[in-house]
């Protein structure tokens, strides 16, 4: 049980940094702060998915609750408005904990009420009961009024006071039910109160913290309906019962025991005896939702519908290791009903428009994905008659060619890349620049192709294909060899990130550990070690492995110097430093700096940049959020940008090369000089400094 006391719930600093979830195997979602202050645009009651797992619309933000004393009221919710904090309930909170859902416990003047919050699983229904405790004082005159504040909007937006909406509340026996617009379902409201009255009225300005910090609008006005009046001297209870089907308050009894019922028996099956395993397999359990007649992953609350890459990569630790099987087949077969021209889905849009399919890695991961499900469950009669067609679909169009230049090259690498298209993992873009296309042969890629082969090959001798063995065997050998002959960077002991036709990458990243990691490993076992020391020596963190070498944003640093100093330098083309030019930009100060994009521990990895958010467009990026297009010329070209090397090397550069012809030497290689100017950069970083 995860529980937080008095001084946790009181203390602004520590609550507001404190969120929980709930959802309901459809998609949709209920999340706020343990102290009732929604800071994010997406923290609400009832946020249901219209289009499962999809088209998601928050359409109760939150209650707001006044408990009665006789005379004296007392407040127990709390909002952030301008400059104000109001009310401030958090004050008579004496603690909160997950038993298995939210609970909140207010006392007040010796009254002590419960607050429990919980989604309906399968259905898009959230219960909110309140409930005094059996030590609570029960002082004459003690009633609870409940305000609904419903936003009835789209999860990513806003909502503004606006004559367009229907105040209008239709009454009936313990419900009520509104539509404020047409375009979004009706919302019951079933309640045991003792009485119920229209009220019609805007709450304006609440603010949203999190939203603010990310330069986002964060100012929304919220409707209220109706209020609910409860005497608690005659019922020590009160419920709402918010759903898009009608139900009475007295269901909620049952519906609660029912889901406690549900959630025990996922964390007794997973680890009866770990409290630790036990958390871990009911958190997993929130991530595996329904699509269709079958199940997928979300990949990420509060942006994230299902991605295929995502999801691949997740399925063993979600199910398998919790004794899903059966829920990691429907999600198998439910993406290779969608494997189209050998490619997964990257993702599912959000308002159920087709799924897009720029991802050159999902389909290499779907292999591991259904090896891993081969080997716990022994199924193998369903892996053949159902996903085997799809794994062999994936090869043979990958061995021709499909999008984005997408294929196998005579070498036996796969090739991927087009213009304005993000196909790895890194996939952060804003309008159409791509922040890291990558494009050519990236080293994870390799490692999942060969992967990939191996797979098959084993699944072909097994149901007896042996053509197919034979054919994937040649093409792991041919892979396999072309990768440690072109991928080795002998000077640094560790793998090139991207190989292509001119050039290879020496950036130090974390793709390198597929290579090695996987269950096919392409890499020759004796480079396992000097890639493990590199990594561990460049990208190891506390939090987990950076994404690029500490040594190459020193460069980044030493550029912006030598770029502040005057004149930026020069290098031709991509050669030298240029291949840097990506990273350039982001601290060079003679380009415009970009906003901050991503979080070392966050999947938050594309933000709307700052200059222009009116140019927008209707594609959102990971985070939920519209994409933003730069102004007209915000950018430097790729030949502009390649130039701005560090201007303080030169000199030595320089100097280097007229002693070099002098002495009868050649230049040195490109390779050489890199390293060369590494040194010079973090010498002018620390003079800067």
């Amino acid at each position: 049980m995860i529980r937080f006391d008095a001084t946790a719930c009181r203390d602004l600093t520590q609550s507001l940094s404190k969120e929980w979830l709930e959802t309901n195997g459809l998609g949709g979602f209920a999340s706020s702060t343990i102290a009732g202050i929604h800071t994010r645009r997406y923290h609400g009651l009832l946020t249901a998915a219209v289009h499962p797992p999809a088209g998601r619309a928050l359409l109760l933000s939150k209650i707001e609750e006044t408990l009665y004393l006789g005379d004296r009221s007392v407040d127990l919710s709390a909002n952030r408005y301008p400059g104000v904090i109001h009310p401030q309930g958090y004050m008579y909170l004496q603690g909160f904990r997950l038993d298995p859902f939210p609970i909140w416990t207010f006392q007040v003047d010796g009254v002590e009420l419960e607050k429990h919050v919980y989604l309906v699983h399968g259905e898009e229904t959230v219960v909110v009961e309140y409930a005094l405790t059996e030590r609570s004082e029960r002082p004459a005159g003690l009633r609870l009024e409940l305000y609904p504040l419903v936003a009835f909007r789209d999860y990513r937006s806003l909502t503004h006071a606006s004559s367009a909406l229907e105040p209008r509340v239709e009454f009936g026996d313990g419900c009520a039910s509104i539509q404020p617009y047409g375009e979004l379902p009706r919302l019951h409201f079933a309640h045991d109160a003792a009485s119920a009255e229209a009220t019609g009225l805007w709450f304006y300005r609440f603010e949203y913290e999190m939203e603010r910090a990310r330069g986002l609008d964060f100012e929304e006005d919220l409707f209220n309906p109706l209020v609910l009046r409860f005497d608690l001297n005659e019922r020590p209870t009160a419920t709402i019962v918010a759903s898009l089907e009608q139900r009475r308050a007295s269901d909620a009894t049952s519906l609660g025991e029912s889901e406690r019922k549900r959630r025990k028996a996922i964390a007794d099956r997973a680890a009866p005896e770990d409290e630790t395993g036990r958390l871990f397999a009911l958190a997993s359990d929130q991530f595996l939702v329904r699509r269709g007649d079958r199940k997928t992953v979300i990949a990420g609350y509060p942006w994230f519908a299902d991605w295929g890459r995502d999801t691949m990569i997740a399925l063993p630790g979600l199910t398998l290791a919790f004794g899903q099987d059966q829920t990691a087949r429907d999600i198998l077969v439910e993406f290779a009903q969608h494997v189209d021209q050998g490619m997964l889905p990257n993702r599912f849009p959000e308002q159920g428009e087709q799924p897009e399919y720029n991802s050159v890695d999902a389909a290499l991961w779907y292999f591991d994905a259904v090896a891993a499900y081969l080997e716990h469950s022994g199924d193998a009669g369903g892996v053949e008659a159902e996903l085997y067609p799809a794994l062999c679909s994936i090869v043979d169009w990958f061995e021709r060619g499909t999008r984005y230049g997408i294929g196998a090259d005579a070498d036996g690498l796969l090739h991927a890349g087009a213009p304005g298209v993000q196909l790895t993992w890194m996939d952060a873009k804003a309008g159409d620049w791509v922040v890291t296309p990558r494009r050519g042969k990236p080293v994870e890629v390799q490692a999942l192709w060969f992967n990939a082969l191996r797979i098959l090959g084993e699944l072909a001798r097994h149901f007896g294909d042996g053509k197919r063995q034979d054919r994937c065997a040649g093409l792991a050998d041919r892979a396999q060899g072309s990768f440690n002959r072109l991928f080795w960077n002998e000077q640094r002991n560790c793998l090139f990130d991207v190989v292509d036709e001119l050039n290879h990458d020496d950036s130090i990243r974390p793709n390198q550990v597929f290579a090695i990691s996987l269950r096919h490993a392409v890499l020759d076992r004796t480079k396992w070690e000097p890639v493990l020391q590199t990594v561990e020596r460049e990208l190891l963190t506390p939090y987990g492995l950076r994404t690029l070498a500490r040594a190459i944003l020193a460069i980044a640093r030493g550029m912006r110097a030598g770029c502040v100093a005057g004149t930026p330098p020069t290098t031709r083309g991509r050669s030298g430093l240029g291949c840097w030019a990506p990273m350039w930009r982001l601290a060079c100060g003679c380009v415009e700096p970009r906003p901050r994009t991503c979080s070392p521990r966050s999947k938050d990895t594309c933000g709307t940049p700052d200059w222009d958010r009116s140019q927008r467009s209707s594609t959102p990026n990971r985070n939920g959020r519209a994409a933003a297009s730069p102004k007209p010329g915000a950018w430097l070209s790729w030949s502009a940008r390649a130039k701005c090397s560090l201007r303080a090397t030169l000199p030595m550069r320089r100097r280097t090369l007229r002693a070099r012809r002098s002495a009868g030497r050649a230049p040195r290689s490109t390779t050489a000089w890199r390293s060369r100017s590494r040194s010079a950069m973090a010498a002018c970083d620390d003079l800067r400094r």
